[in-house]
């Protein structure tokens, strides 16, 4: 993992697949600032393949990882941890996260069934 900053806060990012790890309350925090999208720079591609290892284990304490959907965006699936509260983003979610529009509502209904 490497350290990028986004307005003042560290996020961990994977040097191999470009994941993004955030820390408790982190992704919260920083989804509405403008430009945080440029810390995603891994390939959105690489990270759908990525999403569909369903048994993610925290890099912080091991535990493993809930799969989480996001409320607004349900085609958009990430990790948390249960014990320490971090969310775990494939390569490309974030900038999807970050960026909602109404083309999500298709994307919603053209999205894979969850597991």
């Amino acid at each position: 993992m490497e350290i990028v900053k986004a307005d003042e806060v560290e996020i961990d990012r994977c040097t191999q697949c470009r994941g993004l790890w955030f820390d408790g309350r982190e992704l919260e925090k920083l989804r509405r600032r403008p430009g945080v999208a440029v810390i995603d720079t891994g390939d959105a591609s690489v990270g759908k393949k990525f999403n569909e290892i369903d048994r993610i284990s925290c890099p912080r304490c091991t535990t493993t990882m809930v799969r989480m959907v996001a409320p607004d965006q349900p085609h958009i699936w990430f990790e948390r941890c249960s014990v320490r509260g971090g969310s775990y983003l494939d390569a490309g979610e974030f900038r999807d996260y970050v960026s909602s529009s109404p083309l999500d509502l298709f994307r919603w209904i053209f999205s894979p069934p969850r597991r």
